[in-house]
């Protein structure tokens, strides 16, 4: 096996703004075979880590070196594209169309990522942030760099775009540094994690789950490092008190494997418990939506998002919502929550219910008040497990010290807001919570408190969310907006509806049917941008056979150069199947503007 060569060193890096040192004496390399993701607080300095690897910022002490002619891509928060630019410029510059659509990682990455359904040719001014996001991630996917950079990749992918990104990132060749709070994401692709803390950086090996097994046990060893420390001390007064002490043997701290640490660890939550409880408070109805259909954009070009729909929503009940972007999760949310009618049929809200609604926006907090006065301006007390917590404790627990919680309101980052507003949330004691990608912006550690609260948490809850391990973690049932106006039930899980995509995209794979003219009946249904989409999906197929046999022919060349008769064979289908190929490149790159 080759050495792994070394790209990135940072040596005694410290980094400070202003009054506040973020880093502080970091020592630290990323290797070409590495794949590290970096967790840590909002604000802890996981960033500002990014940037002096790449080197956007430079270090006040200590130095950064990059082996010679290292190519770094990064993707950061903003998703920074060229103004005036179109998607393809965006992501493959100004490479002619033959060199770039007839790469298969290319096109690969174009569709995985869905660009091919914004139009190629559309303008990045005109997309949002979500779509700018996914650019930029385009655009560093298909570079040959050594050394890939992203900062919450995962921010704006639906759950079936986060495992299509893990699954190519897996495949990719180069190192990856990550930074990210999608814990799912974590253990799929990192073998090495990366936490800031306390201006430093500390290095574990494994994903999320080892370094949470990792935390766990070095917090362990340091409760038994102080209770021994107490133990002496107090040997210690008794040998003042009484004299020389008598002989013992030392103990033998046994580091025991990870099943003995959680072994009295009790499940998360009761189940059937929560589920009484719950109905003690909201009787027997929550949500009965009945044959609902809804609707968006205007008339002639309007998008069905729920066709004659019935779903009902009971008393503790722990549901995920999944689907792809643009399927209807939030305006589904908005129909619970009373903000949207139905086109058609009924929505039923129990006369008990009292909901709590997390919007994505977060556009409900009062920016000219301090955390705790917006805290207290809610409810001054809560309690949550059966014990009661002042509004400074809760506070305290959602990650603002004392000194965060005098900071006002409008000076809070975009993961501080979203804790202050879920934390008001649950302030105003709720029995049903509604909450729409509540992960956004919040670092590993608040969602674990975030989770720890929701355990005990007796009401229903509804969840719009990508994240795996979040959906996992906190619901007990999973439904899913499939893009045709259906909301499906699936017992098995995210599993079960990426099983179901993976079946409709095969579906979607056959190929179509042909005229009498010889021209694809799917070529001619330009205005049906899904029809379409099949089209580009075959075509992809059909241009990945015809590379396959471009090869063989080349080495069936190679072998048969001084036969110059068979030689004249080969290369006569060697031109035929290069034209077959070029074809099918431009049908691609005429419809990849329709999808």
């Amino acid at each position: 096996m080759a050495a792994a060569v070394n790209l990135v060193n940072l040596e005694n890096v410290s980094k400070t703004y202003g009054t506040t040192s973020v880093l502080s004496g970091v020592s630290l390399g990323v290797s070409d075979n590495d794949r590290i993701g970096v967790v840590g607080r909002n604000g802890g300095g996981k960033s500002t880590l990014l940037n002096l690897v790449t080197g956007l910022e430079s270090p006040d002490t200590g130095r950064v070196t990059r082996t010679g002619g290292v190519r770094i891509a990064l993707v950061n928060q903003a998703g920074t594209l060229t103004a005036g630019d179109t998607v393809r410029q965006a992501v493959v510059g100004d490479a002619a169309t033959h060199t770039w659509a007839g790469d298969s990682s290319i096109r690969e990455v174009l569709s995985g990522l869905g660009l091919a359904a914004l139009g190629l040719d559309t303008g990045v001014d005109r997309l949002s942030g979500g779509e700018r996001r996914r650019v930029s991630l385009a655009a560093a996917l298909v570079t040959d760099a050594e050394l890939l950079v992203l900062d919450e990749p995962t921010n704006h992918l639906d759950v079936e775009g986060v495992t299509w990104l893990a699954e190519h990132l897996l495949r990719r060749k180069g190192a990856l540094l990550a930074v990210t709070h999608d814990r799912w994401f974590l253990d799929a692709v990192c073998s090495t994690t990366w936490e800031v803390v306390d201006e430093g950086v500390r290095s574990f090996d494994g994903g999320y789950a080892a370094y949470v097994l990792a935390r766990a046990e070095r917090d362990r060893q340091s409760a038994a490092s102080e209770a021994r420390r107490q133990n002496l001390l107090r040997k210690e007064l008794a040998w003042l008190r009484r004299g020389a002490p008598a002989r013992t043997s030392k103990p033998k701290f046994r580091i025991d494997a990870a099943e003995a640490l959680i072994a009295d660890v009790p499940e998360p939550r009761s189940s059937t418990e929560l589920r009484a409880l719950s109905a003690k408070r909201l009787g027997r109805t929550v949500y009965d939506v009945e044959d609902v259909s809804l609707g968006v954009g205007e008339p002639g070009s309007r998008k069905s998002l729920l066709d004659h729909v019935s779903w009902h929503v009971g008393p503790g009940d722990r549901v995920a919502i999944i689907g792809v972007n643009g399927s209807g999760k939030t305006h589904l949310l908005r129909l619970l929550a009373g903000e949207l009618s139905p086109d058609e049929g009924t929505v039923v809200i129990g006369q008990t219910v009292r909901a709590g609604y997390l919007s994505q926006n977060v556009t409900e907090l009062p920016h000219a008040l301090r955390v705790i006065e917006a805290v207290t301006e809610v409810r001054t007390t809560a309690e949550i497990g059966g014990v009661e917590l002042s509004a400074s404790q809760l506070a305290e627990r959602f990650g603002f010290a004392n000194d965060r919680q005098w900071t006002p309101v409008a000076d809070l980052s975009g993961g501080e807001r979203r804790r202050l507003q879920l934390l008001r949330i649950l302030l105003a004691q709720p029995n049903v919570l509604l909450l729409d990608e509540p992960t956004n912006d919040l670092d590993t550690d608040t969602l674990a408190a975030l989770e720890d609260l929701l355990d005990s948490w007796a009401g229903t809850l509804v969840v719009v969310s990508h994240d795996r391990y979040l959906i996992e973690r906190i619901c007990d049932t999973t439904v899913s907006l499939m893009g045709d106006g259906s909301l499906a039930a699936l017992p098995g899980g995210v599993e079960e509806y990426l099983t179901r995509r993976a079946a409709a995209r095969t579906e979607s794979e056959r190929p179509a049917g042909r005229s009498t003219d010889g021209v694809s009946d799917t070529v001619k249904a330009k205005g049906n941008s899904r029809i379409a989409r099949k089209e580009l999906t075959r075509l992809e197929r059909e241009i990945a056979k015809w590379e396959k046999r471009e090869s063989e022919l080349h080495a069936q060349l190679a072998e048969h150069a001084t036969d110059y008769a068979r030689t004249a064979e080969l290369d006569t289908e060697l031109r035929t199947v290069l034209g077959a190929r070029e074809a099918a490149e431009e049908r691609w790159l005429e419809l990849s503007d329709e999808a």
